[in-house]
């Protein structure tokens, strides 16, 4: 079937343009990019005009947390599948830590199984750097990237023995394999659930410097530079950690670095009378932090920006502070959430969309994030300038843990199209 989609805003994260136009969609692909619809629409079998909206290449969101195997009474590969298409996210890259964790090709087999037959949107798996990502022990990398493993990660869990993680990054670089690190010394954050400083020490709740996430960066990235190694660094959140980030590729090391809307878009603050909602991994930063972190995706330093999904039923959060699961939904929020830099001035759409969709494509060796002929037609229309209130009842996830219950949003997704096929309509 032939589509064109016509009368939109063309977001091209690759050239950096913001252009009028029309897209043709066949066999999965797109077909053409035209300046506007033709005169004649007999050969299309599907019209779509966008109203002047803006159409991007769909988002990546490399991170999700769908929780099956082993926890699905909070999120499963349809809901969150469903979720996703209706925040304008094609691709899932999911994590590992699940129960039992992925870490041996017949788990993961079933893992890609259950994501084919439930999600509308694409779903590439990462599997466990470590056998149940304990550190004591690496993975078949080899064996795991044959079944479809992106990429090698043990989450939130920081592989502690520093010789177990340059064995497990030397073998890695032997197979080309990107292995993604999470960025704190473990000692220093160790039951910790807030950032240090006078908010955190005025709640009385256990807080960790931000040096914590500095110096787990320095450690990870002299061992890349030791190995050779291709390193992702998953959240980069403080100010401190910059510097040794932008050296690194200076020196020209195969490393990037992501961070969440959350942390872009929180500060520490708004943790306010210890609402649960807002406990994350890492914890939320002071309003310093989040303007460093706001800065460096706009300059490049920072390449990816993720919704770092982490679904939790109403029991784990429904308790004190220091004893919630940590984590908050957002395959909806991520889109109209970051476009609250886009309105405040901080970011171009361009610029956005290239750290939700076109540098996530390009780390993971994937065809997506682009509008070029020949790409895959993974597209999100939306509406910039659509304002709501968010009701977490109402989203799609089976999990509600949005930090962004009741908050004003400027941004709704109007179609979500994967290989061609529009899985979501708004």
């Amino acid at each position: 079937m032939t589509t064109l989609i016509h009368n939109v805003i063309l977001i091209d994260p690759e050239a950096g343009t913001e252009t009028p136009g029309a897209l043709v969609l066949r066999d999965g692909a797109i077909a053409e990019r035209l300046p506007a619809a033709p005169e004649s629409l007999e050969r299309f079998a599907e019209v779509v005009d966008g109203g002047g909206r803006h159409l991007a290449p769909g988002i990546v969101d490399w991170g999700v947390k769908v929780s099956e195997p082993g926890e699905r009474h909070k999120e499963s590969f349809r809901t969150a599948g469903l979720s996703a298409a209706a925040g304008g996210v094609t691709t899932i890259v999911t994590r590992p830590d699940t129960a039992p964790a992925i870490d041996t090709p017949e788990i993961l087999e079933f893992v890609a199984r259950r994501a084919a037959q439930d999600s509308p949107v694409r779903v590439l798996p990462m599997a466990a750097l470590t056998k149940g990502r304990e550190g004591r022990e690496m993975t078949e990398i080899a064996f795991l990237r044959d079944a479809g493993a992106v990429a090698f990660t043990d989450g939130d869990r920081v592989v502690e023995d520093t010789r177990v993680f340059g064995r497990a990054l030397t073998y890695a670089k032997g197979l080309g394999a990107l292995v993604v690190s999470h960025v704190q010394d473990p000692g220093l954050s160790r039951g910790a659930v807030m950032t240090s400083g006078k908010f955190a020490s005025l709640r009385g709740l256990p807080a960790v410097s931000p040096m914590a996430e500095r110096l787990g960066l320095e450690r990870d990235l002299a061992l890349a530079e030791m190995t050779g190694a291709r390193l992702h660094a998953d959240q980069v959140t403080t100010a401190a950690a910059l510097p040794a980030l932008a050296r690194a590729k200076a020196q020209g090391l195969d490393v990037t670095a992501g961070v969440s809307v959350h942390h872009l878009t929180l500060n520490d603050f708004d943790v306010g009378d210890y609402r649960t909602f807002f406990k994350l991994v890492p914890p939320l930063r002071q309003e310093e932090d989040r303007e460093a972190a706001v800065e460096a995706l706009a300059s490049g330093l920072i390449d990816v920006l993720c919704s770092m999904h982490t679904p939790q039923d109403e029991e784990s959060k429904r308790l004190p502070f220091e004893a919630a699961a940590p984590g908050a939904v957002g395959l909806e929020t991520l889109l109209p959430a970051a476009l609250r830099l886009v309105h405040g001035g901080r970011i171009g759409l361009p610029q956005l969309f290239r750290a939700l969709s076109l540098n996530p494509s390009r780390r993971l060796g994937l065809p997506t994030g682009r509008l070029v002929v020949g790409a895959p037609a993974d597209l999100v229309l939306f509406d910039l300038h659509a304002p709501f209130v968010l009701d977490r009842w109402k989203m799609r996830s089976k999990s509600k843990n949005t930090p962004f219950d009741g908050a004003r949003l400027q941004g709704r997704v109007r179609g979500t199209w994967v290989a061609g096929h529009r899985v979501w309509e708004g």
